[in-house]
């Protein structure tokens, strides 16, 4: 709702000839991890032909038996995988077909795990409204050096980021990194953003947003419990792919 106010003050603002139009007949379902594209396939027909050349970040369209799927090569998870939008009123079959070709439902717990993992940002707690792209890991996603304007692009000019957002990887026992958590740098304190315990790597692993000056390498101080332990500066992402990075 808040997305679409927004977009909707936009159009007005700017007197676009568009006109935004809420979907709330589609649904989605991630199917993420190494045998993801197998299980897809063998559940939609024709899907294989489709996208089995499919490159990260694109998407196809499919038709089987009258249903229309939009699958991109997209996930939250940083595993391989597929997001599927449908008509909402055939999700159920579909979600029961995956079932039955190997695919295990997950929580959203599960998967705060590997969208850290991944070093993908969480809104409200990663980025928000509070805190620049500059400040919060993703530089890359926006274009400064072109002469194409866009929304915000005066605002990130005027505003120099004053922090930086980094891993962190626990080198001390006895906690784990949580969101909010004060870390101590050379630089001056920062916080933790989000943190959780690592499946894959078998330790606390966290983002953060911490003074300009720490860099990859530093070994800095959590407060955890009235307790400071160690953690390493590193760069995500952690994991890659079921594959350890840090």
């Amino acid at each position: 709702d808040k997305d679409i106010a927004w977009l909707n003050a936009l159009l007005t603002r700017r007197e676009a000839a568009l006109k935004l139009t809420p979907r709330t007949d589609l649904a989605m379902i991630a199917v993420q991890g190494p045998g993801a594209r197998a299980s897809v396939w063998r559940t939609i027909h024709g899907s294989e032909a489709a996208t089995s050349a499919l490159a990260p970040f694109n998407a196809a369209s499919v038709v089987d038996g009258g249903v229309e799927y939009f699958i991109a090569r997209t996930g939250y998870t940083g595993e391989d995988g597929f997001e599927i939008a449908l008509p909402a009123a055939h999700a159920e079959a579909l979600w029961r077909a995956l079932a039955g070709n190997g695919v295990k439902p997950c929580g959203l717990g599960a998967r705060d795990t590997l969208r850290l993992e991944a070093g993908m940002n969480l809104y409200g707690q990663d980025m928000s409204e509070d805190v620049t792209p500059l400040e919060s890991g993703l530089a890359w996603t926006v274009d400064m050096k072109s002469p194409r304007d866009f929304v915000g692009k005066a605002a990130l000019a005027a505003n120099p980021p004053r922090a930086t957002l980094v891993g962190l990887l626990l080198e001390d026992g006895g906690g784990v990194l949580r969101a909010h958590q004060r870390v101590q740098t050379p630089a001056g304190d920062g916080e933790i953003t989000s943190g959780t315990f690592s499946p894959t790597l078998q330790k606390s692993i966290a983002l953060a947003r911490v003074p300009h000056g720490v860099a990859v390498g530093d070994r800095v101080e959590v407060e955890v419990r009235d307790k400071l332990l160690a953690a390493r500066v590193v760069k995500p992402p952690f994991v890659r792919n079921g594959r350890a990075l840090v």
